[in-house]
């Protein structure tokens, strides 16, 4: 099992030397991938617990985002180019873009510069994003209906101009003549891509089969969860003829961690359950029993508020020198 780094870039308080930080022991400790998160907005509606949609369109959260509108925060495309010059080893990437709120063509180019800058180390996540206040501040309003579709033309365009020298199409979303957009990526023939889809996995897994997707994320699953999603997954594949397929993809999963004194309530709450949180005893038999449902990669996700940075760093040396060996020897 891998190990990646959720930066909190996205949580009330938090400096570019917490990001460092965290980001400089990834790398010591040789995690695999470092991950920012994509958020515009937080919307006044939030702090009342009044938005459209719960939390990713998902059962079991509140109304409302766990950052307050007020909350300083920082977005986590700007931090992309910069893990790449401060990293040599551990991959980065963003889970996940939202494609609505990015021109297709602009944001393949700008990928493929920077797949150069990280010397062909780049993940691409990608999602349709489930928040309408964001749109509107994305000045995507008019895509909410069809953002599903919107994230397929950005696979497609992504992939054909990573891997022709010239490039058209003729979408919904966009519409240009052959053009060439500069450097292809380093990596052949093009930076893995992993979808999110957090509430259907019908989609999740259509979306992989066909597009031959490297990987999928989701968000708090339980071993459960993971049984649910790879099923779908593995019926695609068969339809289209690539049953072997599922064994060579990344199965991920963003994971609030921290490490306790004293066992942690481990009752079923759904998404909210405290699936990474507790003792080092349960984590630990929690990682075993992800890894036997499926499970190649968490994403560490230091939480939004209550425990500092410094504490995070701490669990973060316990995760990897007294945890994992136990996990990879089971």
């Amino acid at each position: 099992m891998k190990l990646a780094l959720y930066l909190p870039n996205f949580r009330e308080h938090v400096t570019v030397q917490e990001l460092s930080d965290l980001t400089d022991l990834a790398e010591e400790l040789d995690f695999d991938s470092i991950w920012t998160l994509d958020r515009i907005v937080v919307p006044e509606a939030s702090d009342r617990e009044e938005l459209e949609h719960s939390f990713g369109m998902m059962e079991g959260f509140p109304k409302s985002l766990p950052v307050s509108s007020r909350g300083q925060w920082y977005q986590g495309w700007p931090l992309i180019p910069w893990l790449a010059a401060k990293t040599t080893k551990c991959r980065i990437g963003m889970s996940i873009t939202d494609t609505p709120y990015r021109a297709p063509g602009v944001l393949a180019a700008e990928l493929a510069t920077v797949d150069h800058l990280s010397g062909g180390r780049l993940n691409v996540g990608v999602g349709a994003g489930w928040m309408p206040e964001e749109f509107a501040a994305s000045s995507a309003s008019h895509i909410f209906p069809k953002r599903h579709k919107h994230v397929r033309e950005t696979i497609e365009i992504m992939q054909g101009i990573w891997t022709n020298e010239v490039f058209e199409y003729h979408g919904e979303f966009a519409d240009f003549p052959p053009c060439g957009f500069g450097a292809k990526p380093v990596q052949s023939p093009h930076p893995p891509i992993f979808f999110s889809g957090l509430r259907d996995p019908k989609r999740a897994a259509s979306r992989i089969a066909t597009y031959d997707l490297s990987g999928w994320i989701g968000i708090q699953d339980t071993p459960e969860e993971f049984v649910e999603w790879r099923g779908p997954i593995q019926q695609e594949l068969e339809a289209l003829d690539k049953p072997d397929a599922l064994d060579q993809l990344e199965l991920c999963s963003m994971y609030w961690f921290v490490i306790t004194d004293e066992p942690s309530d481990q009752a079923d709450q759904g998404k909210a359950s405290n699936i990474l949180i507790g003792s080092k005893e349960q984590i630990t038999d929690n990682l075993i029993r992800l890894k036997a449902a499926g499970l190649t990669m968490p994403l560490i996700w230091p939480p939004f508020t209550d425990v500092p940075v410094a504490k995070t760093l701490e669990d973060l040396r316990v995760l990897n020198d007294e945890i994992m060996p136990e996990v990879d020897a089971a």
